[in-house]
């Protein structure tokens, strides 16, 4: 999700980077681009200089995170924050994540950074409540699938027993 740095707008259009050009696609989202098959008509093309870049999922129904183990907590999917943005609490750490993005068939559309920001100065699970930083740019999986997570695994966990829907973001 991308934006031109003039006129400022909060939720972007989708894109895709060939070099140094942003080509918008018409999709209104990022889920709506993966429910309608990951195939969009072109539009507008933008010098990569003159834009700014949003989160990919600005709204996610739902953040799953999973630990070691193989079990997840949910994330505060209102939360998400753009890649440059300030987390909004002072001394907050940061957990580097890998993020999977639900598609259209319920199985990963893309991945993304992900970063999970941590405040010990805040109480319980407050802690780990107030910012998530997801991407800048999303993968497909055709680009390549990051190694060492078993990612078939951890959606076909998170969907038994619920339903995934585009957008839901999974992050190990």
């Amino acid at each position: 999700m991308f934006s031109p740095k003039e006129p400022f707008l909060e939720r972007g259009w989708p894109g895709r980077i060939e070099g140094d050009t942003v080509i918008q696609l018409a999709a209104q989202t990022l889920q709506s681009f993966f429910t309608g098959g990951g195939v969009a008509r072109e539009h507008g093309e933008y010098p990569l200089a003159d834009v700014v870049f949003r989160p990919p999922v600005l709204h996610p129904p739902s953040v799953r995170i999973f630990d070691r183990d193989g079990d997840f907590v949910f994330a505060n999917p209102a939360a998400i924050k753009a890649a440059e943005e300030d987390p909004g609490v002072p001394g907050a750490k940061r957990v580097e994540l890998v993020a999977g993005i639900i598609g259209a068939d319920g199985a990963i559309g893309g991945f993304t950074p992900l970063v999970e920001w941590v405040a010990p100065v805040l109480h319980g699970a407050k802690q780990r409540d107030f910012a998530l930083t997801l991407g800048p740019v999303v993968t497909t999986p055709d680009e390549g699938v990051p190694p060492g997570i078993d990612w078939e695994r951890l959606v076909a966990y998170a969907a038994e027993n619920t339903r995934l829907f585009p957008g839901d973001v999974i992050a190990a």
